[in-house]
């Protein structure tokens, strides 16, 4: 017995030792700052150079390259081993080698319930819609285009295509620019190396992909045609949603970039790609609703922060969608402070669905369902062992003529899941019970009717009341109503903060519509993206953060065409400070999946307010130079950061001993993650209004256990004095351990408001040597000593 068991121990060391020996080969990406891309061609060959360095001839080193990006900062992604990837690592001229991870997608009504409709406001002889856009570019990073959709045809009396504009249709499976690409789709390109060498060779005969910027998901179709989809007054979906489909700028230009493939995939090599040319090609916005999960990696390890952050220097505004994993906190992603980063909420439509029992007893839930349902109510448990509705869990029994009624707390199981076990067991219909705090309407596979747990405990205690455990059931079909609930609601998926790696800075930024929004869809693809589903639709609704991202896309479109010389950060700005906390019943804003008042780490700043953000008064802008504190914050070194700022003449670089607080950064909220002693914190605004001479007052909502002192109380614009600084001194006057609480900023000045969250976690039982919190803070109070 121990000779074998030493003859296994052996067994496992040789393969131990095997295992080590094996080199596996992944995608790494290199990444090198700005170094030399003013020749595309020369790049490219220093990049094989480089590379070249970790292998024994030049020609292995050409076949293990995947991309070179060249155009707009310098880079490179090859398939190579651990080993080979340290040593580029160690190389001077690299700052970053990291492995190419896979991104996951985050997957009408909602312009006119942000007062974005298509008649004419105040003295405007047409909507703002309508009229402005035709000089802007959006370039959308996603599934590709279904360029057939009446979305992305012609808006009337387009203007030529913008001079700026240096991107171009590609050729591809199914896609022939001549007769894809318009005045509207002026660009679309695909992307396909890196998801191949993860995956392997994209089979179009096996699936319904195209080696194309065509659309084989329907994910890319929907956001484009959220953002900037023409004009459509017949959109609907079976009678649902009906009226005029539009973008947020139907007037505004559409250039696709394909970097994420039918199965909802998107590489890292590729999406780094479509940036380097995206920016090249001169898009005035970058929409990208798709992101990773924590834990998140440093900035300079990720294809997104490293794109967006390239996109800004040029002028480009990046929005990205937050993620899909609310309620709970710090699950937000896309954190980078010169990105916007787009929380999801409801709007004021709903679809509430008649079910009527035994002729007696009513119910109203909410649905898509379009037929008049009679059948028999029965439990769970006849169909699935322990009422769990779970494929697994089916009793092989068949259900035709009853509809089901299951609880998610049974199991527990998701709607989805309750709906396949359902369709399997060939059940007419399903009502399922949910918290009223997770409720939103979706498109189903079959007739599936939302009811609240107190709906659904009063139609179990019935059906145990009845004889035989059943009852008739009669389920009418569904309405669409608006103005009958209350809205927004934050929705319970969206993700929240604070951001696990830059908590000084508020993520999300703001929220938009993202449950239930009705919007393109490709006809090939059915509505569930099943193939158990026979349906075709050209219009489809679709819920989560990735439709929430292209609203705001579509409105910085539309402040980029009205006001073309405002920064990345100045529009964000702008959005930030006029956004709304309060919904249409003047309540604040409920936080879906807890049914509380939302903080600004579920809403960020606020929901988003389209006509506000095109005039909002004051606006605080972040410059590129402004970014160095954080960068150093974030771990580059200052010869790194040469490397990739286009630094302004006499700019220095000085990164500090200690890292010191974000709190700093010229952002348009205040948030201070450790507050452990008294902190000066300095802020900029600038007048973009037509207002030259006029004078702001501060307000101040102190967050709980904190004094707040804003020094000057009072700012005077003029036209020789635009722009002023001022002071917020947070002093904590409680002892506590890790709590946030929340206030905030108001400047007014009688006609414009502007405001900014406040957000303090105190932390004054801390311990005495960790004074990072306060470092940061002495320039501003030497800054302010010196006023």
């Amino acid at each position: 017995m121990t000779s074998g068991y030493h003859f296994f121990l052996g067994l496992a060391f040789m393969s131990l030792c095997v295992m080590q020996t094996v080199s596996t080969l992944d995608v790494y990406i290199v990444y090198l700052g700005l170094k030399d891309v003013q020749d595309p061609i020369l790049t490219s060959k220093y990049h094989l150079r480089l590379l070249s360095g970790v292998f024994q001839r030049k020609e292995d080193a050409k076949q293990s390259m995947v991309y070179s990006y060249k155009h707009s900062f310098s880079g490179f992604s090859a398939k190579i081993n651990s080993t080979q990837a340290a040593t580029l690592a160690g190389m001077e001229e690299v700052i970053s080698v990291f492995k190419s991870r896979i991104l996951r997608l985050h997957t009408t009504r909602s312009w006119d319930f942000m007062g974005l409709n298509l008649n004419p406001a105040g003295d405007q002889s047409k909507p703002l819609q309508l009229t402005h856009g035709d000089n802007t570019v959006v370039g959308l990073f996603d599934t590709g285009i279904w360029p057939e959709s009446k979305s992305f045809h012609e808006e009337p009396n387009m203007h030529p295509i913008p001079r700026t504009w240096k991107g171009k249709c590609v050729c591809g499976q199914n896609f022939n620019p001549k007769t894809a690409c318009n005045l509207k789709l002026v660009g679309a390109r695909y992307y396909l190396n890196g998801y191949e060498q993860e995956h392997g060779p994209l089979n179009t005969n096996e699936t319904s992909e195209y080696r194309s910027p065509r659309d084989a998901n329907g994910h890319g179709t929907h956001t484009a045609s959220i953002a900037v989809g023409s004009t459509v007054k017949t959109a609907g979906f079976f009678g649902f949603g009906q009226g005029t489909a539009r973008g947020g700028a139907p007037r505004a230009r559409l250039a696709v970039y394909k970097v994420c493939w039918e199965d909802g995939k998107c590489s890292e090599a590729d999406i780094l790609a479509a940036f380097d040319e995206a920016i090249k090609d001169g898009v005035n916005v970058i929409s990208a609703s798709f992101g990773s999960p924590p834990p998140q990696l440093p900035f300079y390890n990720s294809s997104t922060d490293i794109g967006s952050f390239h996109a800004m220097q040029e002028g480009i505004s990046v929005i990205f969608s937050a993620g899909n994993n609310g309620p709970d906190p710090s699950l937000v992603q896309n954190v980078a402070p010169w990105s916007t980063c787009v929380g999801a909420s409801s709007i004021d439509r709903n679809f509430p669905t008649r079910v009527l029992l035994d002729n007696s007893l009513s119910f109203m839930g909410e649905s898509f369902n379009t037929k008049h349902i009679e059948a028999r109510l029965v439990g769970a448990r006849k169909y699935f062992r322990g009422g769990i509705c779970k494929t697994d869990r089916w009793r092989n029994k068949s259900a035709v003529g009853d509809v089901i009624l299951c609880f998610s707390t049974q199991g527990p199981v998701a709607i989805e899941e309750a709906e396949v076990a359902s369709w399997i067991a060939n059940a007419t219909g399903l009502i399922f019970a949910n918290s009223p705090t997770r409720q939103y309407v979706d498109v189903d596979i079959i007739p599936t009717i939302r009811i609240d747990m107190t709906q659904g405990a009063k139609l179990n205690s019935y059906l145990s009341q009845s004889i035989k455990n059943q009852a008739k059931v009669c389920i009418f079909p569904s309405k669409t109503v608006i103005k009958q609930s209350p809205a927004p609601v934050v929705a319970d998926f969206s993700s929240r903060g604070p951001s696990s790696i830059s908590p000084d800075i508020l993520k999300p930024d703001i929220s938009a519509p993202g449950i239930s929004i009705l919007a393109a869809w490709p006809p090939g693809i059915s509505p569930t993206s099943t193939e158990i589903d026979q349906r075709s639709v050209e219009w489809n609704f679709q819920s989560g953060t990735s439709m929430s991202c292209p609203h705001v896309s579509g409105v910085v479109a539309l402040i980029k065409s009205v006001h073309p010389g405002w920064s990345p950060a100045a529009i964000k700005s702008a959005l930030m400070t006029t956004a709304y906390n309060k919904d249409k019943n003047h309540d604040t804003v409920l936080s879906g999946g807890t049914n509380e008042e939302c903080t600004p780490f579920d809403i960020g700043a606020g929901h988003l307010n389209p006509l506000k953000a095109m005039d909002p008064g004051l606006v605080y802008d972040t410059k590129t130079d402004d970014y160095i504190l954080f960068l150093c914050n974030n771990g580059y070194t200052k010869d790194q950061i040469k490397k990739i700022i286009n630094l302004n003449p006499g700019t220095t670089i000085n990164c500090p001993k200690q890292r010191a607080t974000n709190a700093h950064l010229n952002y348009p909220s205040i948030t201070v993650s450790s507050l452990q002693s008294t902190i000066t914190i300095k802020r900029t605004v600038r007048n973009v209004s037509a207002k030259k001479i006029t004078v702001y007052i501060a307000s101040i909502v102190s967050p709980h256990g904190v004094e707040v002192t804003v020094w000057p109380r009072i700012l005077f614009f003029t036209y020789l004095s635009d722009e002023h600084s001022y002071y917020v001194t947070l002093k904590p006057q409680k002892m506590s351990r890790g709590r946030y609480d929340y206030g905030e900023i108001v400047w007014f000045d009688g006609f414009y408001t502007v405001k900014s969250p406040l957000v303090v976690c105190v932390d004054t039982a801390a311990t005495d040597d960790d004074d990072d919190a306060i470092d940061g803070s002495l320039q501003a109070l030497d800054e302010l000593k010196q006023v």
